[in-house]
C-alpha cells in the first residue's frame, strides 16, 4: 500500500503545480411574465428563445484558484456580486477577491433590482423579479462550485482576432454642432462618427492535456441589444456558442464577455437595412464565430507560469446635481407613464437626478480585478458600461501582449464616459451616475494592477 500511497501523493503534487481548468453552466432563466430589462418601458416575458445562463471557468495552479463568471443579464448590482462571491468562497475555498462576476448586457434578460429609480418604475418591484434576484447569487455560486468540482489538468492558448464589420460607435458629430446618439439610419444631418470602435475579438482556448476542448473564452465590445421582443435570449452569444460547440464539440463551454461598449452598438447608419430580431443576433454571432474559428489557427500557448490575481477597492464620485435639477426631475418623473409622458432624454435625466440626490454625495464603492496567466494574457474587470476609449487606453498601457477588458463586473451599473465626452452631452452622459473623471480613475487603477501582476 505504501508505494501506491506515494504515487497518489506525487500525482497530487504534480497536479498542484500544473494548470487545472474546470467549467460549468447553470440555467438562470426567469419564469414567464417576469418584467424584462433594457428599455424605458415595461415588457413582460412571454417565452424563451434560448436559456439564460451563468457560465463559469475556474483556474487552479500552484495551490491558488481563481474564477470568472459571465451571466446572460443586462447588469449585476454590487450586492449580488458580493453575495455570490461569499457563497462560492464558502463552498469552494476560492477567495472572493479572486472571482470576477460580470454581465453580458443582454437586453432580453430580466430587469435587475438595485440600480435605482428607473428599475422600480419599470417593473423592479414585481414579485417574480424579487424571486429571481433572491435566487441569483446561489445559482452563480452553483456554477462556480460545479466548475471547481470539474477541475482537470489543462493547457491554455490565447490570441486576438479582428472584426470591424458588426460594431459601430453610436455617437456622431451632427451638422448643428451637437453630438447625436443613435441618430437614425441615413440621417442627412450626420457629419462624422464621434469616436472609435474596438475590433479585437479576444480568444482563450482551454483544453485537456490530450487536446480535448474544455472551454473557449471570447470577448468583444458591442452592445447586446440586437433581439428585442419579449422572449428570453442571450442575444448574439447564443449563436456564437452554438457554432463553436458544433465545431469543437457540444461538451465545450463558450463563455462570452462584453468589452468596453458603453458607446458601441451594432447599428450601421450608412444603410437602411433593418437590424433587429433573432436573425440579426444570429448574423452577428455567426460573424464573430467565424473570426474565432480563424483565430484558433494562430493561438499562442500560454507559458508555464504562475496564476496571478490582483484586486483593488476604489470609490467613484457620484454625479453632481443641484436642487433645481432635483425639482425638475421630480416634475418629470411624475409624468412618466401618463398621457403627458416626457421626452426620452428628459426621462433619462429625471431618473439620474433622483438617484444622484438619493446618494447625498456618497461615493460608489467598487472594485477592479486582474487575473493573469503567464506573461501573455491578463483579464481586467471594470464596473459599469465603459466608453470604448477607456478600454483601449488600458490595453495600450498594459504590459501584457493580450489584455482582455471586461465591463459590467460590479457596481455601479451605470454609463462611465471618458472625460472628453462629458461636455458633448447626450444619452450616456445624461444617464451617468458617476462624476466626470471616473473613467480615467478606472484606467489608472487597472493599469497599476496589470503592471503589478506582470511583475510576479
Amino acid at each position: 500500500m505504501r508505494p501506491f500511497f506515494l504515487i497518489l501523493v506525487a500525482t497530487a503534487a504534480a497536479w498542484a503545480d500544473q494548470l487545472q481548468v474546470g467549467r460549468a453552466a447553470v440555467v438562470i432563466t426567469p419564469e414567464p411574465g417576469t418584467p424584462m430589462a433594457g428599455y424605458y418601458s415595461i415588457r413582460l416575458a412571454t417565452g424563451t428563445h434560448d436559456d439564460l445562463q451563468a457560465k463559469a471557468i475556474v483556474f487552479a495552479k500552484d495551490g491558488k484558484k481563481a474564477a470568472m463568471v459571465a451571466c446572460d443579464l443586462v447588469a449585476i448590482p454590487a450586492h449580488t456580486v458580493e453575495e455570490a462571491r461569499r457563497l462560492a468562497s464558502q463552498s469552494t475555498g476560492i477567495p472572493g477577491e479572486n472571482i470576477i462576476i460580470s454581465a453580458t448586457h443582454s437586453h432580453t434578460g430580466p430587469i435587475i433590482i438595485g440600480r435605482g429609480a428607473r428599475d422600480a418604475q419599470y417593473g423592479g418591484n414585481h414579485p417574480a423579479v424579487k424571486r429571481f434576484m433572491e435566487g441569483l447569487p446561489g445559482k452563480i455560486a452553483e456554477a462556480i462550485g460545479k466548475a471547481n468540482a470539474a477541475l482537470t489538468p489543462a493547457r491554455a492558448s490565447v490570441g486576438v482576432g479582428k472584426d470591424g464589420s458588426v460594431a459601430f460607435n453610436r455617437r456622431f458629430h451632427m451638422k448643428d454642432g451637437s453630438v447625436g446618439w443613435n441618430p437614425g439610419k441615413l440621417n442627412p444631418n450626420i457629419l462624422r462618427v464621434a469616436g472609435p470602435i474596438d475590433p479585437d475579438v479576444a480568444v482563450a482556448l482551454f483544453e485537456t492535456t490530450d487536446g480535448k476542448p474544455l472551454a473557449t473564452y471570447v470577448n468583444y465590445a458591442c452592445h447586446l441589444d440586437t433581439v428585442g421582443g419579449t422572449e428570453w435570449s442571450a442575444d448574439y452569444p447564443y449563436t456564437l456558442s452554438k457554432i463553436l460547440g458544433g465545431v469543437k464539440g457540444n461538451d465545450m463551454l463558450t463563455l462570452f464577455t462584453i468589452g468596453t461598449a458603453g458607446n458601441i452598438n451594432h447599428v450601421d447608419v450608412t444603410n437602411k437595412l433593418p437590424q433587429k430580431g433573432h436573425q440579426e443576433a444570429a448574423r452577428i454571432g455567426t460573424v464573430l464565430a467565424g473570426e474565432v474559428l480563424k483565430t484558433y489557427t494562430r493561438l499562442t500557448p500560454v507559458e508555464d507560469a504562475p496564476l496571478v490575481t490582483r484586486r483593488e477597492r476604489i470609490q467613484l464620485a457620484p454625479a453632481k446635481v443641484t436642487p433645481t435639477d432635483v425639482d425638475r426631475a421630480k416634475t418629470i418623473a411624475a409624468k412618466v407613464g401618463t398621457a403627458d409622458n416626457p421626452k426620452f432624454i428628459d426621462t433619462v435625466f429625471a431618473f439620474k437626478a433622483l438617484d444622484a440626490e438619493a446618494r447625498k454625495g456618497q461615493a460608489y464603492d467598487t472594485d477592479i480585478q486582474v487575473i493573469s496567466l503567464g506573461k501573455q494574457a491578463a483579464w481586467v474587470s471594470l464596473p459599469g458600461e465603459v466608453f470604448v476609449e477607456l478600454g483601449q487606453a488600458i490595453k495600450q498601457a498594459s504590459p501584457f501582449p493580450i489584455t482582455i477588458v471586461v465591463e459590467l463586473a460590479h457596481g455601479p451599473t451605470t454609463y462611465i464616459p471618458n472625460r472628453a465626452a462629458f461636455p458633448q452631452g447626450n444619452y450616456e452622459v445624461v444617464s451617468s451616475r458617476c462624476d466626470i473623471g471616473s473613467g480615467e480613475h478606472l484606467v489608472e487603477t487597472a493599469v497599476k494592477l496589470l503592471k503589478e501582476a506582470y511583475q510576479q
